[in-house]
């Protein structure tokens, strides 16, 4: 018995890290960006880690939404991770997404980009 106690210790520390490191990925949200201008059109997919956009969602995960604005100007809110940017009058545009909470308060997840909007 004297001889498992070192494994089930040694065992029991990987646990506590990988619990450790697991919770502290969980709470530490994240937002990817990719876009592509397509005509008028911009095609927005993002990554979002540690935040749903469902309110159904009855986990401990964070609920949020996605809040758009080009140049300026808020275009719409949005609860995907993939939507369209219809109707662009042409040449460049900043475009801002910021994940907020249901509430509008900010999480401090804001991706900002240029995009061309040709002839």
């Amino acid at each position: 018995m004297k001889r498992f106690i070192p494994s089930i210790v040694l065992l029991l520390l990987l646990q506590g890290m990988l619990t450790i490191f697991h919770s502290s990925a969980q709470e530490i949200p994240t937002l990817m960006v990719q876009h592509e201008t397509k005509g008028k059109d911009v095609l927005v997919e993002c990554i979002v880690t540690g935040i749903s956009f469902r309110e159904s969602n009855q986990s401990s995960q964070k609920i949020g939404k996605m809040v758009i604005w080009v140049d300026g100007k808020q275009n719409r809110e949005v609860t995907t991770a993939a939507f369209i940017i219809k109707g662009l009058p042409q040449g460049a545009h900043k475009v801002r997404l910021e994940v907020v909470k249901l509430n509008n308060e900010p999480y401090g997840l804001v991706k900002e980009f240029m995009v061309n909007v040709p002839k």
